[in-house]
């Protein structure tokens, strides 16, 4: 491994399907405006409700992207 610096951000997505499709929804939008994407880690998860049903799902994910420059 060369000698690299890395980014990390975090970033909660959001689907009414599940919590893997939130973080790759968090993932496909991140992928969009950032270069050299490496790492995905899920810190936490939850559900929104309405009126005690499941609305959606959010996932928090920390993103790392190698630094340039």
């Amino acid at each position: 491994m060369s000698d690299s610096v890395y980014k990390i951000i975090e970033l909660v997505g959001s689907s009414t399907v599940s919590w893997d499709d939130a973080a790759k929804n968090a993932i496909i939008k991140a992928s969009k405006s950032l270069r050299d994407l490496r790492i995905a880690e899920v810190v936490a998860q939850d559900i929104h409700l309405k009126d005690g049903k499941i609305d959606f799902y959010r996932t928090k994910v920390k993103l790392s992207f190698k630094y340039e420059a």
